[in-house]
């Protein structure tokens, strides 16, 4: 079985910024995560070396549901009425990275 401790779910809620989690959460995660990384040791045994790179699988379907029909693009007006906050003609959006840290 993986080896998979206390030591590498730390490192990996690090890594996610999942924040605190309390014991017994990281028991079920532990355990699921332990889990998963157990079925893909299952699969590294699979011996592949005669199987053929497959890059889709299924048929080639056409996945296009209606026509491409160019139409005209909305004025900046009708389109900053559907943001919930604009400024200066542009669409305010929450701050994704901070750089205070």
């Amino acid at each position: 079985m993986t080896k998979f401790d206390e030591e590498d779910l730390e490192n990996l809620n690090s890594l996610c910024r999942l924040g605190e989690a309390t014991q017994e959460e990281k028991k079920t995660i532990s355990k699921h995560l332990k889990k998963v990384l157990g079925y893909m040791e299952l699969l590294s045994e699979i011996d592949t070396t005669d199987v053929p790179t497959c890059y889709q699988i299924g048929e080639i379907q056409n996945s296009v549901t209606r026509d491409d029909i160019v139409t005209d693009a909305l004025s900046r007006e009708q389109f900053l009425e559907n943001a919930s906050s604009h400024v200066g003609g542009m669409i305010r959006v929450p701050t994704v990275i901070n750089f205070s840290n």
